[in-house]
């Protein structure tokens, strides 16, 4: 008796457990992506000084590539790009406090990768020296730069200080935290030269004719620029990421860059 009521109980609740199916799927967990819709604002980290990327003029005015893709995204979003002034050696913290998405020719290093999640590189780049025309060949390799009579200009807090650091311990820095100005520090003859990114020091030479970018074509280390997205959100990376593989080959990146790049 006891047994079959055991097994009417049993059968009773496997009937009950049929009605009301599965159990319901969890909810997604929240991404960047909703809530940026739902503010109606994407929130871009950038610094502003790194010319043909970013540039905040003294009226407060954004220009630049990744100024434009930005604005691009955000259409796409349906909502407003709103940009955030930040630092380069603020960026990872402002980045993480205050925005949604992190542009402005951003170089991928571990080091960010640490407490950000990156795009799809989007551009390969490298360090190379740039310097007056006329002192161009006495600055082609890390030994002719790595002297103490050679003056580096160095911008403090990214990549270009990290090269400096590294690669050139016994060069003579010459800081100036303004990168927007800084290569007056070559034009003037303050600094000798400056190692930055390939891209940078072709747009420099092309706005002063003076100045010559030391084989850009063969950069002393290798680098690629990507967008920095949150970490762990990968509903929005997968969607950036989307964007931007669409906006590479439909060619929008290539009319905006040209706009710039020349």
């Amino acid at each position: 008796m006891v047994r079959r009521a055991v097994l009417l109980c049993a059968a009773v609740a496997a009937l009950l457990a049929g009605c009301s199916g599965p159990p319901p799927a969890p909810a997604p967990p929240p991404s960047t992506l909703d809530a940026v819709a739902a503010r109606g604002e994407l929130r871009v980290c950038s610094t502003g000084d790194y010319r043909p990327f970013t540039y905040r003029d003294p009226a407060g005015n954004w220009s630049g590539i990744d100024v434009d893709m930005a604005r691009d995204l955000a259409r796409e979003l349906g909502v407003r790009a709103t940009f955030v002034p930040t630092t380069w050696s603020a960026l990872s913290r402002d980045f993480a406090a205050r925005c949604d998405i992190g542009a402005g020719g951003i170089s991928v290093t571990l080091e960010r990768a640490r407490t950000a999640f990156f795009s799809t590189p989007y551009v390969r780049d490298g360090k190379t020296p740039i310097a007056l025309c006329r002192n161009a060949a006495r600055f082609g390799t890390v030994e002719q730069i790595d002297r103490p009579e050679v003056r580096v200009a160095v911008n403090p807090g990214g990549t270009n200080e990290q090269f400096a650091r590294e690669r050139l311990p016994r060069a003579t820095k010459v800081a100036n935290p303004d990168n927007n100005r800084i290569f007056e520090d070559l034009r003037s003859g303050r600094a000798d030269l400056m190692i930055t990114d390939a891209t940078e020091t072709r747009w420099q030479a092309r706005q002063h004719p003076e100045l010559c970018a030391i084989h850009p074509d063969r950069p002393f280390t290798f680098a690629e620029k990507a967008y920095l997205l949150p970490r762990g959100d990968v509903v929005f990376q997968q969607f950036v990421d989307q964007w931007l593989h669409l906006r590479i080959n439909d060619g929008t990146y290539r009319r905006l860059s040209a706009a710039w790049t020349g």
